[in-house]
């Protein structure tokens, strides 16, 4: 019979599922006009509010909880670095929208592939967690610390492109905010992470 998984286990997996729907969501879309925009901004809206109920819901047992199996500090670091993941993509899906961007360039398709890979690690690693298989889970923060590494350097190479080939200094003001706020998503994920590190160092 399986073992039955720990309310927080849940929890911290329903918001790493979550996430990874939004980010191949995110990645997958695609945009052809502008009334596809709002469809896009809509719908990563709905999977944000989902997200926003699930912290809730951690903060509210949290406060009710006697014991937890890994520190409650811990449980809620895990849940808010995540949460920011998802913030961040929501936030961006609403840039595209604002300026009217149907046109994902090589450089934010690049980015948005490496947040794609980090879900991807950011699940398996909550899953490990939620097996209490803590040691494996090293291997997964290091490749989301090799992926942000990646998008630093994808940071930079775009806006010298942008700088190089734009001319008109709007469109320059709204990709370069586009590619921060992508960069920023990886940072989130660098940050969720650290945060699995330091639960392994703990718990080990």
């Amino acid at each position: 019979m399986a073992k039955k998984k720990d309310k927080f286990a849940n929890y911290l997996s329903n918001i790493s599922l979550n996430l990874k729907e939004s980010a191949y969501f995110f990645a997958d879309y695609k945009l052809n006009n502008v009334s596809d925009l709002k469809i896009f901004a809509e719908k990563m809206k709905e999977y944000e509010t989902k997200g926003d109920t699930y912290v809730h819901e951690v903060i509210q047992e949290l406060n009710n909880a006697f014991i937890t199996q890994i520190e409650r500090e811990d449980i809620l670091a895990l849940t808010m670095t995540m949460d920011d993941v998802l913030d961040g993509l929501e936030h961006t899906s609403s840039l595209f929208e604002m300026y009217s961007i149907t046109n994902a360039d090589e450089f934010m398709l690049q980015f948005v592939e490496g947040i794609r890979k980090c879900a991807d690690e950011i699940d398996i690693a909550i899953e490990l967690l939620s097996s209490k298989k803590l040691q494996p889970i090293r291997e997964h923060s290091i490749k989301i610390k090799d992926i942000e590494s990646k998008c630093d350097g994808i940071l930079r190479k775009s806006i010298k492109h942008l700088f190089e080939v734009e001319k008109d200094p709007i469109r320059i003001i709204q990709y370069k905010e586009i590619y921060e706020e992508l960069e920023d998503i990886a940072d989130y994920c660098q940050s969720v992470a650290n945060t699995l590190e330091t639960i392994i160092m703990k718990n080990s």
